[in-house]
């Protein structure tokens, strides 16, 4: 599919990379690369709050640690044992003495951190609500060509305009307090008509506050909830496997804020945690209408929930008639105890909907929740003894049906570390917001065990890989019996200096599924897909940088239906001057098909970003501007082009365009008004 001679001339531009100084998004590029999905910005609205209002070394809390997702438990446990053990730290170096941190975990969490002190709490009560960061944020964008859904003659048409509109409103002040207000419109919604008549299609406010005495945190308005390893819920950031090995362990508060866009996966009410010394108690209330389908059952004359609809557009009649469609209740709590390296705690959820839910009623959906009711329940724990830190939840749900996780990570060797994961979740076990580390999505029908290594055999190098088994007792999506897969992992990293990083990383991975072939008996096939990804890093000078990719996909080689993918990119990164910043790249994409698609991280305007597939046979441009006025304004622009080969129309559905061609602009400002 390839010919040799353009592979060879883009392998070798691949090589002529570089690499970029370390800002918030790099440790979030490294995390979601290979994952393939795309998550909200309230992460990255956090690690840009935290460059310009960085944790306090000498004052900090576990959770403060844990804001940095690429720390593992053991890690942070490590450094809080260093200083209760030496006292304040007096330099930044010091880290270097600190066990279990390496260099690279340092470099990583430099923009993050100050060795200043923070105000007293005493004087942060008198401040927190003057002296913190007022900033509003504007952000339009479009695709330039027109799409098949604006054909007004069309019976489902897009009723809006193809412009997409975010606007949003903050306050923060350290970590103390934060409130804001977000407001979104998405391509093809109508805005201030129709059946947006009040402007904006969502909108969203919350107000957070810490450390207000024994009240550790309060929230009102929107907020996230997350429990123990994922097994009953977790609505906030939580990575699945990927080439940080180490990064297997859900951690962070019960309660956090909420201000991103998207429309599901939140709650709106009021939470509360108290704390005293070992003990600490959340409690949160929940509710608001959210997106479904239902019909009559003509059995019982009952109103019934078919499904939910979690794309948040209301551009179509059909979408807006599935808009807060739901009356959805949600409330519960943790209780949790602490000594000394032990934490215990207990959770409990419960759900409660206007309209009873149902299945599909196809195989794969038998166990699937039914009813106006739901709750589940667990209890997760974790423990550190020296260089082993354990964790693990096991849970229940309504039906007593059951799901475990239990895992660990370990420093055997200042230049060794190893990750193990165990989980053994019941086929008939159902939750509503679950995000563990499993092959599925949910945390349900699946038994597995995850084991990862990290070799630091000489200075500059390092080895990352994993392996994963799992099994599905029961049926699947497109999986008409149970079924088995595994998948695996290695990547290697070398760094002989500031200047040049080189990164190698291979992924396997085999799942059955049905067989493609047409026969009137089911039976299951191996799906094996192979990946292999180049980057070479390399920083010319202060101010401009360049980076690169070389990726191959093969997809069921030497197989019927076998595919391959190829993809290539070139990128720079430059900084003028304290005004003008920006990056461009160039790729080339080959790919036999859907199969064999390849994700890529893109860079984007502030607090933006994306994780596209590609596939088919094209190129891909993009260029990115930021321009700072003052301290206060800044402008932000972005411009980018995909051009497919021998294609007459592009996309699918309402989204189709006539012509080879998609095109997007975007422009934000944004305005700090202290």
């Amino acid at each position: 599919m390839i010919k040799p001679c353009i592979l060879f001339l883009l392998l070798l531009c691949g090589q002529m990379v570089l690499a970029q100084e370390e800002t918030a998004e790099q440790p979030l590029e490294s995390l979601t690369e290979l994952l393939g999905e795309e998550i909200d910005d309230s992460y990255l609205q956090q690690l840009y709050y935290l460059q310009e209002h960085p944790i306090a070394v000498n004052r900090s809390t576990a959770e403060d640690w844990q804001q940095l997702k690429w720390l593992t438990s053991l890690q942070i446990e490590s450094f809080l044992r260093y200083r209760e053990a030496l006292g304040s730290l007096v330099s930044i170096y010091e880290l270097q003495s600190v066990p279990l941190w390496d260099i690279a975990t340092i470099k990583k969490i430099l923009p993050f951190i100050t060795m200043e002190e923070p105000l007293q709490l005493k004087n942060a009560l008198r401040t927190r609500f003057i002296e913190g960061q007022h900033s509003i944020l504007l952000r339009t964008s479009r695709v330039l060509e027109k799409q098949k859904g604006y054909n007004k003659e069309l019976a489902n048409y897009y009723a809006g305009s193809p412009d997409r509109l975010l606007l949003r409103y903050r306050y923060q002040y350290k970590n103390y307090l934060q409130y804001g207000i977000t407001a979104e419109k998405d391509p093809g919604e109508q805005f201030f008509k129709g059946a947006q008549s009040n402007g904006f299609d969502f909108y969203s406010f919350h107000v957070f506050a810490r450390q207000l005495g024994q009240f550790k945190t309060i929230a009102i308005g929107d907020f996230t909830v997350n429990m123990g390893q994922g097994l009953v819920q977790w609505q906030a950031l939580g990575f699945k496997k990927n080439a940080e090995v180490m990064q297997i362990k859900r951690q962070g508060p019960v309660l956090q804020p909420y201000s991103a866009a998207t429309e599901y996966n939140f709650n709106r009410g009021v939470g509360v945690t108290w704390q005293n010394r070992k003990l600490e108690v959340t409690a949160f209330a929940s509710y608001r209408k959210i997106d479904g389908s239902s019909y009559v059952d003509t059995l019982t004359d009952d109103e019934v929930v078919s499904s939910f609809y979690n794309g948040g557009y209301h551009r179509t009649a059909s979408e807006i008639a599935k808009r807060a469609t739901i009356d959805y209740a949600s409330y519960g709590g943790v209780i949790s105890y602490k000594r000394k390296a032990l934490v215990l705690n207990a959770n409990a959820l419960f759900h409660q909907f206007s309209h009873a839910l149902q299945t599909n009623g196809k195989p794969y959906d038998l166990y699937g929740i039914e009813g106006k009711r739901w709750n589940n329940y667990s209890l997760d724990y974790s423990w550190t003894y020296r260089n082993l830190h354990a964790f693990g939840e096991g849970a229940v749900d309504k039906y007593y049906n059951k799901a475990l996780l239990s895992g660990m990570v370990m420093s055997v060797d200042p230049a060794v570390d190893i990750s193990l994961v165990y989980r053994n979740i019941q086929s008939a076990y159902q939750t509503l917001w679950g995000n563990a580390v499993t092959e599925n999505t949910q945390p349900t029908n699946e038994k597995g065990i995850y084991a990862g290594i990290i070799i630091r055999p000489a200075n500059g190098w390092q080895i990352n890989a994993y392996t994963d088994v799992f099994q599905f007792p029961w049926l699947k999506y497109r999986t008409d019996a149970p079924s088995k897969g595994k998948e695996y992992l290695m990547q290697i990293t070398y760094q002989p200096n500031k200047q040049v990083e080189i990164n190698l990383c291979y992924k396997g991975e085999n799942k059955e599924l049905n067989a493609a072939a047409d026969t009137t008996t089911h039976f299951l096939e191996d799906n094996p897909k192979q990946g292999l990804r180049m980057n070479i890093i390399y920083k010319i000078r202060r101010g401009l940088t360049l980076k690169g990719r070389t990726e191959l996909i093969w997809f069921n080689k030497n197989q019927p239906g076998s595919e391959e993918g190829f993809l290539n990119y070139i990128q720079g990164d430059y900084t003028i001057n304290r005004k003008w910043k920006g990056n461009l790249r160039l790729q080339y994409f080959e790919t036999g098909g859907y199969n064999s698609r390849i994700y890529v991280y893109e860079n984007d305007v502030l607090y933006a970003y994306s994780i596209p597939a590609y596939y088919d046979k094209g190129w891909r441009y993009y260029l990115n501007m930021n321009y700072a006025l003052n301290k206060r304004l800044s402008f932000w622009v972005r411009f980018a082009q995909t051009v497919f080969k021998n294609k007459a129309a592009i996309g699918s559905g309402l989204d189709v365009i006539n012509g080879s061609m998609r095109t997007e602009f975007k422009l934000q400002v944004r305005y700090n008004l202290n």
